[in-house]
């Protein structure tokens, strides 16, 4: 048996990223650049100025496509992204961000007019934050780089919302103090007008058959997969052996001419796992494939050091495997692909509990909010115990933000589409991978979740993506020619993180050490009692007890690595 945690893991030193002070900026310390409004830190690299001197631009950002651009000349491929933005700024001013194609979050100060505008992607590749109160604003890419300049009042929405799904949807954060900027949204300063500038638009017909649509996301597939990879470099791709992570070896295969690298992981010999699978399609494609076993041990000692690199704690039990795999690419590669965005884009299977609600909600009396919410498996039916009694009634009537995509006009499985690609997609899949290969020191690319194959998918009919049992018909029509019969036809059963098997046989101990402590960061939230009888598996019919405080032992870890000093 191993201990709690080893060498005082909540004092973790993460690298602090740039950050923007607009306001009052007399007070502020030396900064890389400064004026009377603004003054912008530790930005040496993220930071241009356009030709005329008016714009001056910060930020992340990653152009995958710059055909948009090409008013400028011939020799754009001399200039960063963020000189070719900022240059741009001058040409077309805000409709600049809409033109991007590519991932980022950015800040961009208006010398002249004494405006300040924050930008972000489409799908959310990137992340940015602002605080909301005062007359001093803080803006940075990665939230704990405004732990500082916050208090630590949670929002109680926004933990509500996280014991539902895993993650914090929308713009809260669970700082009360701080915001995130939402996808395809820009925000301006002083006035604080938010602006949407790219959403989501279905735009089908119906008299294209399943081989056309197939072959038009094809040769989609093969532009957006380019890319996304490194010129003449060895490059390395997440690989489950389920259609999505095989779709993009295969794909990569055609065009890379330098050595492709795959990782697989498995739990040792007790537990079940895909090495069958991700194994043929390593071999099939001669990749340099590499298996990593995970052990419970580093599942509990480095989940500390992954919950300081993200921004919102997440509680998929994926977080921990990410990094470590990310720690083994690190080793053979710089850039690292994977299949994240397949289910949410083309019709996976966990949109089918739903699409039965809408059959025989009249017969279960279930609204389609409950089902939702309920479709995530987490802790949305215990909110009235699990909450205490105080936080449950300041919460309980609040409105939920997928009320509104759920009731859009829009066919059903769309409705559902959109709202995994604006919430799961945004909030917990591309901000886990921005976030977490940034930890490994890697840079992580999800072509399945390019904002080329998000509208295109938008395009194709929605019996085309799930109808039935049928799952992803246009993306295994698309690749059909690509992969073997038992990856296209292979039933979908996604990873299995044994976090049952881990609280049940090794983290029984540290998990009621973490929880139950009368001085836990959730003691003034969550009932407690109710957390023990989940550590003493009481009632545990669906065998759900383990996600529940995997979920749980991943908030707590966050708030302690988060407290300030």
């Amino acid at each position: 048996m191993f201990g709690v945690f080893r060498n005082n893991p909540f004092q973790i030193k993460i690298p602090q990223t740039w950050y923007l002070v607009w306001g009052d900026v007399s007070v502020v310390p030396e900064a890389t650049w400064q004026d009377e409004k603004i003054a912008i830190f530790d930005a040496d690299n993220f930071f241009a100025i356009s030709p005329s001197q008016r714009f001056l631009i910060v930020g992340n950002v990653w152009l995958s496509d710059r055909r948009n651009l090409s008013p400028f000349g011939q020799d754009t491929h001399l200039l960063s992204d963020l000189q070719l933005i900022v240059k741009a700024w001058e040409y077309w001013g805000i409709e600049t961000f809409s033109k991007l194609v590519g991932i980022f979050g950015l800040a961009v100060w208006d010398r002249e007019t004494q405006i300040l505008y924050l930008g972000r992607d489409r799908v959310g590749g990137k992340t940015l934050y602002y605080t909301n109160t005062g007359k001093t604003r803080r803006i940075a890419p990665n939230l704990r780089t405004l732990n500082p300049f916050h208090s630590q009042e949670l929002d109680t929405v926004a933990l509500r919302d996280y014991l539902c799904c895993s993650f914090v949807p929308g713009a809260r954060t669970l700082w009360r103090d701080v915001r995130e900027l939402r996808p395809a949204t820009m925000i301006t300063f002083p006035d604080e007008k938010i602006n949407f500038y790219g959403q989501l638009q279905t735009n089908y017909q119906t008299e294209n058959s399943l081989q056309w649509h197939g072959q038009k996301l094809r040769s989609l597939l093969d532009e957006v997969v380019q890319d996304c990879l490194p010129n003449q470099e060895p490059v390395g791709i997440f690989l489950s052996g389920g259609l999505d992570s095989s779709s993009v070896v295969a794909l990569a295969s055609q065009f890379h001419n330098a050595p492709i690298h795959t990782y697989s992981i498995h739990f040792g010999k007790d537990c079940p796992n895909e090495l069958e699978f991700s194994n043929l399609i390593a071999e099939k494609f001669n990749t340099n494939h590499h298996i990593l076993e995970i052990t419970f041990r580093q599942m509990w000692e480095r989940l500390p050091e992954t919950m300081a690199w993200l921004d919102d704690p997440i509680g998929d039990p994926l977080t921990v495997p990410n990094l470590l795999l990310g720690k083994l690419a690190k080793q053979s590669v710089e850039v690292i692909l994977n299949g994240e965005g397949g289910d949410p884009c083309f019709g996976g299977p966990k949109n089918q509990p739903m699409l039965l609600n809408q059959l025989y909600g009249s017969v279960t009396e279930q609204d389609s909010l409950s089902a939702y919410l309920l479709s995530f498996q987490k802790c949305a039916a215990d909110l009235p115990q699990l909450l205490k009694s105080n936080i449950w009634e300041t919460v309980r009537d609040q409105p939920y933000i997928f009320s509104e995509d759920l009731n859009s006009k829009i066919d059903y499985l769309n409705r559902l589409m959109v709202l995994n690609i604006k919430f799961k997609g945004a909030d917990q899949i591309l901000t886990k991978v921005n976030n977490l290969t940034q930890g490994a020191g890697l840079i992580g690319h999800s072509p399945l979740f390019d904002q080329r194959i998000i509208e295109l998918s938008m395009q194709i009919p929605p019996e085309y993506k799930l109808s039935g049992v049928q799952e992803k018909a246009v993306l295994k029509q698309a690749v059909a020619n690509l992969l073997p019969t038992q990856i296209l036809h292979r039933p979908k059963s996604g990873m299995m993180v044994p976090v049952q098997l881990g609280f049940k046989q090794y983290w029984q101990r540290q998990a009621r050490s973490l929880l139950l402590n009368r001085k836990a960061a959730i003691a003034p939230y969550l009932n407690q009692n109710l957390i023990r009888d989940w550590l003493n598996y009481e009632g545990d019919t669906w065998q759900r007890y383990g996600v529940k405080l995997w979920l749980l032992v991943s908030l707590e870890i966050w708030l302690q690595v988060n407290k300030k000093n």
